[in-house]
């Protein structure tokens, strides 16, 4: 008996941000397009989209040191923190066009105005710290930002940080007003929403199984529906994998050549949630520090302001810590199973090379909540353990492949894997993630649908105003649709008062 196949134009593989915001790009510059969404749990956004599950942070290098780094002659390179920052209001002014068209509506349930600080401890990192700021605030992107080493400034800024600390280490932060926290479940579930008014078919319990190519060059998915037991088959001409860290294994059953010599390492996260309304309200930052050596990236300790539920929350974190599932509803197989013969010396490479990560996860798992609690004291010296428990973040999966940089380069960033004649592309990849995902998704339209873009420019112009424009070399562009944006999205208001 032939299996009976399900065409459609577009196939959206996971219902987290990403998907969400190429479902949403696609239905304003093809309308007529049909579009199916396929996510195997019971409702979007909650893997690595999930507000419990992520910072929350707007990410637009206001306050994370990684994204600025000491060349050897001691100055500061800012390209990266610059090119994040430009990809940020990418984002920022697509949410703008959703809530000016009355797409999405209620900004405030997604969007909130929140400042962004560094914070170091140390001689060494205190240098560092002040160059950075020079560096950057000679760029209009980072127009704003000040800093401070002295005490009484930062018990102004920072009460609940600077208060009981006794070390005379010296000590100093930078503090830019206009930094966000963003809710990405909100967003993801509001997206979702609006794709479902312009009749896109949203099936949840639904898990992919597998992908192949037939023989007229379209894709077929095979899909299992979780309630009913039964399987499907569904074809398009373009196929999204948006799965988070399950984009990896279905990447691989496609067979494209470019899904070769790629693979990934999951990492799992802690953050430690704040209980105390009295403590909460003695805090209203992003506070970035630095990273342990060893430690990856996303592991750099911050103590956050979030808005969840419109409630405001305190969290700190992450703690690294090692799973193999590559999503929290993963398999425990999910890692072994992901090594092929196409990839294992690359894994292998990495095993090797990444001696000081796997040590650094080694330590992270075997802390105790005491010691967790010691980690938190070097950010608020008078702590209460009874104060703050433990909440398990998302898992990470950062991509492994060979570069120039030699084979098993562990990868910390955001990538876009597509076939050859872009029929197919997957996400893979961690931070900055769904704070630049407008920008990512732009990179997954022009590389498979070169053939749309002459047509498609004037409205994504529309939509995204400085689209092919630099804004760091466009100073009065930045300031009008930084100044334009924040009125869309309520975030002129001023900073609450500390308590």
């Amino acid at each position: 008996m032939s299996k009976i196949q399900n065409k459609t134009d577009v196939i959206l593989i996971g219902a987290g941000a990403m998907s969400a915001t190429l479902g949403a790009l696609l239905k304003e510059l093809a309308p007529e397009w049909e579009v199916k969404v396929f996510e195997k749990l019971a409702s979007a956004g909650e893997e690595s989209s999930n507000e419990w599950n992520n910072a929350g942070t707007g990410h637009a290098a206001l306050c994370e040191l990684n994204y600025t780094s000491e060349k050897s002659d001691g100055s500061i390179d800012i390209s990266k923190a610059i090119k994040i920052n430009e990809q940020f209001q990418l984002s920022r002014q697509f949410w703008s066009y959703l809530v000016n068209s009355n797409l999405i509506r209620n900004p405030q349930d997604f969007i909130m105005p929140i400042p962004h600080m560094s914070f170091v401890q140390g001689e060494k990192n205190v240098a560092f710290l002040k160059k950075r700021f020079e560096a950057l605030t000679d760029n209009p992107l980072f127009q704003g930002m000040e800093y401070s080493d002295d005490p009484d400034k930062l018990m102004e800024w920072i009460p609940l940080i600077m208060e009981g600390r006794t070390s005379n280490e010296p000590i100093a932060a930078t503090k830019i007003d206009s930094g966000t926290d963003v809710n990405f479940g909100a967003l993801t579930r509001m997206l979702f929403e609006h794709l479902k008014s312009r009749d896109v078919e949203i099936n949840y319990k639904h898990s992919v199984e597998d992908i192949k190519r037939t023989g007229d060059g379209l894709w077929e998915v095979k899909v299992h529906d979780l309630e009913l037991g039964k399987t499907t088959y569904h074809t398009a001409k373009f196929v999204f994998i948006g799965g988070g860290g399950g984009s990896l294994p279905l990447l691989q059953k496609t067979g494209i050549p470019e899904s070769k010599h790629i693979g990934g390492f999951p990492v799992s996260g802690l953050f430690m949630v704040c209980n105390n309304p009295e403590v909460v309200e003695q805090h209203h930052a992003k506070v970035y520090g630095k990273a342990k050596v060893g430690a990856p990236p996303m592991s750099v300790p911050h103590l956050d302001t979030r808005y969840i539920d419109n409630k405001k929350t305190l969290l700190f974190g992450p703690f690294a810590g090692f799973s193999p599932k590559f999503l929290k509803t993963g398999s425990n197989f999910d890692l072994i199973s992901s090594v092929k013969p196409n990839n294992v010396i690359t894994m292998l490479a990495a095993g090797v090379k990444e001696m000081a990560l796997t040590k650094y996860l080694i330590q992270q798992v075997l802390l105790s909540n005491e010691k967790r609690m010691e980690e938190l004291r070097e950010f608020i010296p008078n702590a209460q353990s009874k104060d703050w428990k433990i909440v398990a973040a998302g898992q990470r999966v950062q991509v492994i492949k060979d570069t120039e940089a030699g084979k098993g380069t562990l990868q910390f960033g955001t990538e876009v894997v597509s076939a050859a004649d872009g029929s197919i592309a997957a996400l893979l990849g961690a931070s900055p993630g769904a704070s630049t995902a407008v920008h990512v998704m732009l990179e997954v339209l022009e590389k498979c649908f070169p053939e749309y873009m002459m047509e498609w420019e004037q409205k994504i112009k529309e939509m995204i105003p400085s689209y092919g424009v630099s804004l760091a070399e466009n100073p009065e562009f930045f300031e009008e649709i930084h100044s334009s944006t924040a009125q869309t999205l309520g975030l002129n208001v001023k900073e609450l008062a500390y308590n």
